[in-house]
Order: structure tokens, then C-alpha cells, then sequence
């Protein structure tokens, strides 16, 4: 039950306003719990975004530095591009061939004719407007000249699946892909993959194939068997059931006979491709060490705290903008494991790797530390001395980046690099959590759940306060009043 307030109407005192005044006193109680919370959310927030970029520069590695492919890429001169296509897949070193095309790979094809129009490859295949088929039935396909013993199965009932269901599952298990043209009543098979050998349709039990002609022996079936490519390769004659061959390495596609002319392939290094690569990867360490470098050195503005509600509701947005960017300075100052992992990661860039060509360190390549110690380790790039080495040896920069051996010294730059980092995130999420963390898994997450225990209390707290004072001023009216009374009692005596 709640107490009836009385507000001066005895003393004259405006007590809204005292108890107000009062209140806002024990409220900056509430209000410091309140920066409290604000400033390790921002605190926890800035440690995920750490967390976020350096899961992006672990992914820019293992994408880029880390991989073979982007050390071999290569561009390919071909004498006649139109006839044959060249891609490099592994091959470390240059490479040189000819190629004449005798025949191309195709596939095998069957065409078939119902002889019938009427046909509604939507209704079911039991009805009359179907195939008036029934009973479960069960088919084979094969392909490339196996017998349809070895072929695939495919059951299906009448009575509940139509034509097209049919045509579905065949073209999604077996390898071929067929196609009913309600129009003329034909239905076209065609093998999936090229290479020599017929296509084998048969009735394992019921009528399905025999009724749409596409068994063998039946009328007006047309039948094109798949053939091989042939070809000749650096003077070898060759036979593959692709049109697409890999040999060393190297991949070669087929694309028209030459009749008897030979084809000749060179490949040089893409040394602007691997470049690019090297440059992305350089520009995105710095960019992260700038950050991680600023954020442990940035110390905690004294002057600005977390803005209160009701000092929010008296500044613009652009004011509370401009003073949450103050208030949220030093959130990561002096962290241990990101200051950790700055002198290792420093340490794992200009180390050099053991065991590769005796030892290799990437500024071979043109790549050092900045001089300038404002840019604290930096990365600087001499692209022409990179450009020179890498259309001199791809490989060994790739080896500068990923060599895998025993100790620390023996591992490629990159090897370190995503080591280092997996530390790094594993004490990030220790103090930060993740998005889908609870408070309770991680060290700020913690923090928080004492810090709001303690605002809900002193909330609480602030209700019994200002009920108390209430009490205590409606006591004193009610004393006033009384003694208001006493006194106009006594003067009615005096006068009469």
C-alpha cells in the first residue's frame, strides 16, 4: 500500500523539489554503476572488433600467402587459342609443349519416338492420359558401353509418380540426362560425361522403356555412340575420354581438331598476379598492427566518462558523438596478450626462415620494416625488387611464407603468423567472449552480471530512500500542522 505524499501544505515548502534534490544525490550512486556498465560493454565491444579483424587477416593469409596457387599462377601463350585452352593447376616450374588435336570427345546421345502425341508427362502414369501403365516397375541405365546389368537402378510406381517424376530421378542418379518433347512425342537421352560407348536403356520389369521406343531393337530409335579424344602430345599419341586432360600439372582442353597442325604452348610466370597477392598481404598487416599498435597505447580520457540520461538529454547527437568518441579511448590501454602478440608477430615477420636454400628472410624480396619508428613495424615494399624475385623464383618466396619444419626457425612466415594469431584470438575470448557467448564464459561478461546485481540493488534501493524521506516530510507537515492548530487554538483563547 502505498503512502500518501503531502508537499508543504502546512510549511509552505516546496518538498517536491527538496526530495528531488536529494535524490539526484543518491542517484549519481546508480548513475557511476551506470559509466561502469557502459564502459565495459565498449570495452568488451573493442575487443571483438580486435577479435573480427584479426580472424579477416588470418583468412587473408590462408587465402592468399598460404596457398601453393597463388605462387604458380602463370599466364600461357597458345599458337591457336581458338583449338586449345592451357591453365596451369600445381606446376612449380616454366613449361613448354605442342599439341595436335586428331578428334574431339563426345558424348553419347539416344533418340526415341513414342509415336504418340498425347501424352501428358504431368499426369500420373497409371492414367490414360498417361501411359496407362501398372504395377512397381524398375529400369536400368548405363553409360559408356556397360552392359544395363551394371547399370543404375530406378524404381518407380504407376500409380503415384508421373512421366516428368520419372525423367527426374533418372537425370539426378544415373548419369544421363533425358528430355520428352510433348510436342512430337520424342524423348532424347544424352550421356552426361563424354567418352566412347553407347547408352543402355532397359525394362528391369514393366513396359516404361518399350512403350516410349528406347529399348534396343525398337523402331525409329537413333543411336550415337560416345567416342574418345585423341590427340597428340609432344609427339605422343595419346586417347582420353575427356576433352580435358591434366598432364604434369597442367591442364589442356580440347576444342577442335586441327587436321594434322600442331599446337605450341609457352607459360611465363603472372608476376603481377603474385604481386598483388604479396601487396595485399603487406597492406593488411599494417593495417592491422596500426590498430592493435593505437589501441594499447591510447590511454583512458580522465575527463570524459560514459554520458549519464540525463546529461544525454541535453546534448544534440552530433555533442554526444563527439563525447562518447573521448569517453571510449583506452578500453584495450596496455593489454598484455595484444601487446604480446605485437613483438611476436614483429618477431615472426623479419626472422628469417631456416632451412630454405639455408635461410631466407622476406627482405631478399624487397619487403622490410619501416625505418620510421612512429610506424613501430611497419612493412615497406620495393616493388621492383619483389617484381625481379618473384619472375626469378616464385617458389622460393612461397617457401619464405609457408616452409613446414620442426622448430619455430624452420616454419615459412606465414605458418608463424596464423600460430601467433590463434593465440591471440584464444585470450581475446577469454576477456571478450563471442556474439553468441554468455556473460557468464568470459572474464567482462562477468563484470557485467556484478555490475547490474549491484544497479538493480541500488535501484531498489533509491525507491526505500525516497519513500523514507517522504515519510519524514510528511511527518514534519503533520507536526506543523498540529502545532498551526495549537496555536490558532490558543489565540482564540486570548480573544475571547
Amino acid at each position: 500500500m502505498s503512502t500518501m505524499r503531502v508537499g508543504g501544505l502546512a510549511s509552505g515548502m516546496d518538498t517536491e523539489s527538496i526530495v528531488k534534490s536529494l535524490m539526484e544525490v543518491e542517484q549519481m550512486k546508480v548513475d557511476k554503476l551506470k559509466q561502469n556498465k557502459t564502459y565495459l560493454e565498449w570495452q568488451r565491444d573493442d575487443y571483438r572488433e580486435m577479435n573480427t579483424m584479426l580472424l579477416n587477416f588470418d583468412k587473408i593469409i590462408f587465402d592468399g600467402v598460404f596457398r601453393q596457387s597463388t605462387f604458380t599462377k602463370k599466364t600461357v601463350d597458345v599458337s591457336n587459342s581458338a583449338a586449345l585452352a592451357v591453365k596451369n593447376i600445381n606446376s612449380t616450374v616454366e613449361f613448354t609443349g605442342s599439341v595436335s588435336i586428331e578428334q574431339l570427345a563426345t558424348s553419347a546421345r539416344l533418340v526415341g519416338d513414342s509415336g504418340r502425341t498425347d501424352i501428358d508427362p504431368k499426369a500420373l502414369l497409371n492414367s490414360a492420359s498417361s501411359l496407362n501403365l501398372s504395377g512397381t516397375q524398375t529400369i536400368r541405365v548405363a553409360t559408356h558401353g556397360k552392359p544395363a546389368s551394371e547399370g543404375v537402378e530406378i524404381t518407380f510406381d504407376p500409380s503415384k509418380e508421373s512421366l516428368n517424376d520419372v525423367i527426374s530421378k533418372i537425370n539426378s542418379k544415373t548419369g544421363v540426362s533425358m528430355y520428352f518433347d510433348q510436342a512430337t512425342g520424342k524423348i532424347g537421352v544424352s550421356a552426361d560425361e563424354t567418352g566412347a560407348g553407347a547408352i543402355t536403356l532397359e525394362d528391369t520389369s514393366g513396359t516404361l522403356l518399350s512403350t516410349l521406343n528406347l529399348t534396343s531393337g525398337s523402331p525409329n530409335l537413333q543411336v550415337t555412340n560416345g567416342i574418345n579424344s585423341k590427340f597428340t602430345y609432344n609427339g605422343l599419341a595419346l586417347e582420353r575420354n575427356s576433352n580435358t586432360v591434366s598432364i604434369n600439372g597442367v591442364e589442356l582442353t580440347l576444342k577442335q581438331a586441327t587436321s594434322g597442325s600442331e599446337i605450341t604452348y609457352k607459360s611465363t610466370t603472372d608476376t603481377e598476379s603474385i604481386l598483388k597477392e604479396v601487396v595485399k598481404f603487406v597492406d593488411e598487416y599494417n593495417k592491422l598492427i596500426e590498430k592493435m599498435n593505437g589501441e594499447v597505447v591510447e590511454r583512458k580520457s580522465k575527463e570524459y566518462k560514459p554520458l549519464t540520461e540525463m546529461e544525454r538529454e541535453n546534448l544534440s547527437e552530433e555533442e554526444i558523438k563527439k563525447w562518447e568518441e573521448q569517453a571510449r579511448k583506452g578500453t584495450l590501454y596496455g593489454d598484455s596478450n595484444l601487446a604480446s602478440s605485437l613483438t611476436s608477430m614483429r618477431a615472426d615477420i623479419y626472422s628469417p626462415v631456416q632451412g630454405v636454400s639455408g635461410s631466407v628472410s622476406l627482405s631478399e624480396f624487397g619487403i622490410t620494416t619501416s625505418s620510421n619508428y612512429l610506424d613501430k613495424g611497419k612493412l615497406i615494399i620495393n616493388e621492383d625488387k619483389l617484381r625481379q624475385a618473384i619472375s626469378e623464383d616464385p617458389n622460393k618466396l612461397y617457401e619464405a611464407f609457408m616452409a613446414d619444419g620442426a622448430t619455430d626457425a624452420d616454419q615459412g612466415i606465414a605458418r608463424r603468423l596464423r600460430d601467433n594469431i590463434k593465440d591471440t584470438l584464444k585470450g581475446i575470448e577469454q576477456k571478450a567472449g563471442k556474439s553468441t557467448s554468455g556473460n557468464d564464459s568470459f572474464t567482462i561478461g562477468q563484470n557485467l552480471n556484478d555490475v547490474n546485481r549491484q544497479i538493480d540493488n541500488w535501484e531498489q534501493r533509491l525507491i526505500d530512500i525516497e519513500d523514507r524521506y517522504w515519510r519524514q516530510f510528511t511527518a514534519m507537515e503533520k507536526m506543523i500542522q498540529q502545532s498551526n492548530s495549537q496555536s490558532s487554538y490558543i489565540s482564540q483563547m486570548f480573544y475571547q
